[in-house]
């Protein structure tokens, strides 16, 4: 079944290593089936925190895929330039 991994991201450090990260993340995601759905671009919060920063869904073919692509060696390899310069909510989500 279809699952999301959904992210809420503030910038907090150096927008060049963040800027590095979203160059490399797009090709550890192809492996694991995920494609982006969402990735920035202008949001309208309707309840809750009026500056929810940067919104990103990815979709994969299954949850299994999800953790597969958190957990792999190229995505950890960028991790760090995202956990060091970003504060972020990531959930992964099973779809209907």
């Amino acid at each position: 079944m279809t699952a999301y991994m959904i992210a809420k991201v503030k910038a907090t450090g150096d927008e060049a290593e963040l800027a590095a990260y979203r160059a490399q993340v797009e090709a550890t995601l192809e492996p694991y089936g995920g494609r982006y759905l969402v990735r920035g671009g202008p949001v309208e919060v309707l309840e809750g925190d009026p500056e929810p920063g940067r919104i990103v869904v990815v979709e994969f073919p299954d949850a299994e895929s999800a953790r597969a692509w958190n957990d792999s060696p190229e995505y950890r390899r960028i991790a760090p330039l995202r956990i060091h310069n970003a504060e972020s909510d990531r959930l992964i989500v099973t779809g209907v």
